[in-house]
């Protein structure tokens, strides 16, 4: 994965000087029920059914940079050009990993244990392959760890590294600097495979999924909980044994953008949604949702004869599982017109989560204290105010870097979305409000094989997905209610600012918060 700072420093000066300090505008008021009446959860079903099956003819995945991503963009490019859009599919080489044996991480000595797969660690994406058993060696830790969160420096210095003995597992603690830092430093000391826990403050005690980065590392690297690292701090010279399979490799993937063959090209409204899956199931809440509902708008949007005055992209995003790499890449080839040219980016990432909440992201940082650049917080008004014409409440969810609205807000472009909730847990109060399980986490089969329209559940999770079927009309992972409400809010929007007359103005000034040292790299964490 390519990290976040390559797009961030060289958007943000970039922004800078092309911002200007025009006000933003409110984007007109539009009729959108004739497109509303038009895009339907049956409709959009249809497209998440083809990428089912696609998945299901291609090893369960649709995994950017194998056949089943390839035959979803061709199944998306080929209905949006027999509709009449400009297509244009955006090549660019990534960085593919795959884990092609389930890990092994165990205690061999004193009292040996096995740990656990998801619950105690996991293996960092671009991990090295390897089969070690070694003693640890702890490298700069603080335990207790410190009253603020991210200030561990431990494995961020070279020195730190002084009088480490080659060929032990290095133990190391979450915080101050990228994964790939602590474990490039490791390596170059010597250490055979690299155990990095989280750092211990509320909030950060879990087992997480990290990110390298892209290749380069190439022993195993672990992230785990603070339980399991702290309990190792406490026993000098454990041995334990790390095994990792893994494939990391360059390969091609795409993006596809598509083009209304009308309206003005210096206000391009660029609607966005990721089409590729993570390898362990079809993707179909995630993101096969967000990418449905815009192909069906779009082709609604066609079927009516529907002639924008500002030029519509319809993106879908490749390797965003990776890194967000899609739309990065596609961010990094704009010119300064380009950038200027680019009215703003409406992102729709999880739009039909089970057990969901209606979540519109924070444009104006006053819920979250992270505001999108300059214009973000008139975008949050559209979603706000049609909700709210409809009697539906909603939730703000902060610009957090888990999506691809990341590199536009970096370059000062306005952002703003729809979500339904990934992996976090419904509260008691959003419970009374939207139906549901408080104590269960939004998309039960977040990054899962069973977010699939077809899936198979453990006995826990299906006496979950039967409790939230009294509430809602479920079909496998897919709430139809959700997918119903925030499909009509994005066509609502799309449609707004392809006929608005009024400019939505972005700069720099409103961005920093939203782009400066965030810890996401999409749904991975990078420090």
């Amino acid at each position: 994965m390519r990290p976040t700072r390559s797009i961030l420093a060289a958007g943000l000066a970039a922004a800078t000087a092309l911002a200007t300090a025009l006000p933003s505008a409110a984007a007109v008021p539009t009729d959108s029920s004739q497109l509303r009446e038009a895009v339907s959860a049956a409709g959009i079903m249809e497209h998440l059914e083809a990428f089912q099956a696609i998945a299901d003819a291609n090893g369960g995945t649709r995994l950017a940079g194998t056949p089943g991503y390839d035959e979803s963009a061709d199944y998306v490019a080929g209905l949006l050009t027999a509709a009449g859009y400009q297509v244009t599919r955006q090549q660019f080489t990534f960085d593919y990993f795959q884990e092609i044996e389930p890990p092994l991480f165990e205690r061999v000595s004193p009292t040996p244990r096995t740990y656990v797969e998801t619950t105690d660690f996991l293996t960092m994406t671009y991990s090295g392959s390897g089969d070690v058993t070694a003693p640890i060696f702890a490298v700069d830790l603080v335990l207790p760890p410190g009253p603020v969160a991210g200030s561990s420096t431990s494995g961020c210095e070279t020195s730190d590294f002084v009088g480490f003995p080659a060929g032990s597992v290095a133990l190391l603690q979450r915080g101050t600097c990228d994964f790939v830092v602590k474990a490039t430093n490791a390596e170059a000391a010597g250490a055979s495979a690299v155990i990095i826990f989280n750092e211990g403050q509320e909030g950060r005690t879990d087992v997480f999924g990290g990110t390298l980065g892209g290749l380069g590392v190439t022993i195993p690297v672990l992230g785990t909980s603070f339980a399991v690292g702290a309990e190792l701090a406490g026993m000098p010279g454990a041995v334990v044994h790390i095994r990792t399979v893994t494939l990391s490799e360059t390969r091609l993937t795409e993006n596809i953008l598509a083009d209304t063959p009308t309206g003005r090209v210096d206000r391009t409204v660029v609607v966005g949604a990721h089409l590729d899956s993570v390898a362990a199931g079809p993707g179909i809440n995630d993101n096969g949702s967000g990418a449905g509902a815009l192909l069906e708008i779009a082709l609604q949007m066609a079927e009516l004869n529907i002639e924008p005055r500002n030029r519509v992209r319809f993106a879908f995003w490749g390797a965003e599982e990776e890194g967000l790499l899609g739309s990065e890449y596609y961010v990094s080839q704009l010119s300064t017109r380009d950038i200027k040219n680019t009215a703003l980016n409406l992102n729709f990432d999880m739009i039909a989560s089970p057990n969901y909440v209606r979540f519109v992201y924070d444009g104006d940082g006053s819920d979250t204290e992270t505001a999108g650049p300059n214009g973000s917080g008139q975008i949050e008004d559209v979603f706000t105010k049609y909700f709210a014409s409809q009697g539906l409440p909603t939730e703000p969810t902060a610009f957090d870097g888990r999506s691809d609205y990341g590199p536009f807000i970096a370059v000062g472009i306005p952002a703003g979305g729809l979500f339904t909730g990934a992996e976090g847990i419904k509260t008691p109060e959003e419970a009374v409000v939207y139906g549901g399980v408080a104590g269960a986490p939004y998309d039960p089969c977040y990054h899962e094989v069973c977010d699939s329209l077809t899936p198979t559940h453990t006995p826990e999770d299906a006496a979950l997905f039967a409790q939230l079927a009294l509430d809602y009309d479920l079909v496998g992972n897919v709430n139809l209610d959700a997918l119903e409400e925030m499909a009509d809010a994005t066509a609502h929007a799309t449609l707004t600012y392809a006929m608005t007359t009024s400019a939505v103005q972005g700069t720099s000034q409103s961005s920093t918060s939203a782009s400066a040292a965030l810890e996401h790299q999409g749904s991975q964490l990078k420090r």
